[in-house]
């Protein structure tokens, strides 16, 4: 446990280039220091006030999904420290899409952890640039996107899986938000009662000025398929890149009550798929 305090307090106080604070409008009041919890068996909230990252522990090591943002190294290590994990036993970093909130840290985590990391070819790209790429719909925002590159990263297919020990994990393209955006689903028991997590990707239609989603038809093709994709997904736990997304945080309060388990809601994946829709069709409409 010492060793695990000792980490993280060099983390705070002598940051090196990929922990190196990011600056932007909402980066503050996204990485408010969050307690950890137990998500469903074995997979945790090890992230911070407004960006989602998730542990999954397995019988071979663990597995963490996106890494906030370089200042928010020093929080997830603390976190897993907490749950009495290590940031050494990670294995595995999967991403969800390759912009500065969601990927700021993962640079630092592959670093401490030794990590493999997996995304998308699209989002492969990207990481390894340390920015967005050009037909994202963020990039007109230029150097405010940048990000600590990651060197190497392994590209997955539509459908492909990472096994370890006895977890499976799919992976899901979901373009749209950005080019490269990418869903998980695995499945995770607690007790007898086993169920399918899905990490699904932002669906926001969102943007920097002057971008035009309807310039580009088979580009709405693509995210009205991945909307479909989503609504679709074996999903009897909904987790989102920002917690807000799925209201996580409220339903988790709510299974503290003891107001039954709002978590485990089958028609979670659906009812965001339905919304996103709604959104996309709303923006194009405001295009034309």
């Amino acid at each position: 446990m010492f060793v695990g305090s000792l980490l993280v307090a060099v983390l705070a106080a002598q940051p090196s280039a990929d922990t190196a604070p990011l600056a932007c409008e909402s980066c503050a009041e996204w990485n408010a220091a969050q307690a950890p919890f137990r998500i469903h068996g074995n997979s945790y909230y090890v992230g911070v006030g407004g960006l989602s990252v998730v542990l999954i522990t397995t019988s071979r090591g663990l597995i963490l999904l996106d890494g906030g943002l370089p200042q928010s190294v020093p929080l997830i290590v603390s976190n897993l420290r907490t749950l009495g994990r290590r940031v050494e036993d990670v294995k595995w970093i999967g991403i969800s899409h390759a912009h500065f909130d969601h990927v700021g840290g993962v640079a630092a985590l592959a670093r401490l952890s030794g990590a493999r990391v997996a995304a998308s070819p699209a989002a492969a790209a990207a990481l390894r640039a340390g920015t967005v790429q050009k037909n994202d719909p963020q990039a007109g925002y230029g150097e405010a996107m940048r990000f600590a590159p990651v060197a190497k990263v392994e590209e997955f297919a539509d459908g492909a899986t990472i096994q370890l020990g006895d977890v499976t994990l799919t992976v899901h393209h979901t373009p749209g938000h950005t080019p490269g955006g990418t869903s998980w689903t695995w499945k995770s028991c607690e007790g007898t009662r086993c169920v399918t997590i899905a990490y699904a990707d932002s669906l926001n239609p969102i943007s920097a000025p002057g971008f035009r989603f309807g310039a580009d038809k088979a580009g709405v093709e693509r995210f009205r398929r991945s909307i479909e994709t989503v609504r679709k997904l074996p999903c009897d736990v909904l987790v989102t890149p920002h917690p807000g997304f799925s209201d996580l945080f409220e339903k988790r309060a709510a299974r503290d009550r003891g107001d039954g388990n709002p978590l485990i809601d089958p028609a979670g994946c659906r009812n965001y798929a339905g919304d996103a829709a709604t959104k996309l069709e709303k923006r194009l409409a405001e295009e034309r």
